[in-house]
């Protein structure tokens, strides 16, 4: 079972297109978007495989994505941390996929402490210590 973590916090899996169609495009962390001839309009979904919580390359590939146009469902899927969720957030994903056990271990309170992932940025904060 797996679980979805929005800026709402847990949800169940509500993405009912499969995930073997053209308009779904899995990525692995080590993807190179520069040698994929991709259409971007044509793509619903797009799932980025952390295979672990150290590799942070999924979220350049969001970057890339987002500045390329992309503008469809963008999940980061695997070994993602409650710590990582606002990096994830502001490099272009829109949802997190992580499996039960990881729910689990880090409770849907951890995620929603940082569901507010614009107030706690590095600008935020200098904005704030500044007026």
């Amino acid at each position: 079972m797996t679980v979805i973590v929005t800026d709402t916090g847990f949800a169940q899996d509500d993405w009912t297109g499969g995930f073997d169609n053209a308009d779904v495009l899995e990525l692995a962390s080590d993807a190179d978007l520069s040698t994929l001839e991709l259409n971007l309009a044509a793509l619903k979904l797009v799932r980025i495989n952390f295979p672990s919580f150290a590799d942070g390359r999924g979220f350049t590939l969001a970057r890339q994505l987002r500045l390329n146009g992309y503008t469809g469902r963008l999940r980061a899927q695997g070994h993602v941390l409650a710590d990582q969720y606002a990096m994830a957030r502001r490099s272009g994903f829109d949802e997190v996929e992580i499996d039960a056990a990881l729910a689990e271990r880090q409770p849907e309170d951890q995620w929603l402490a940082r569901a507010n992932w614009q107030a706690h940025s590095y600008h935020a904060r200098v904005r704030g210590s500044a007026a």
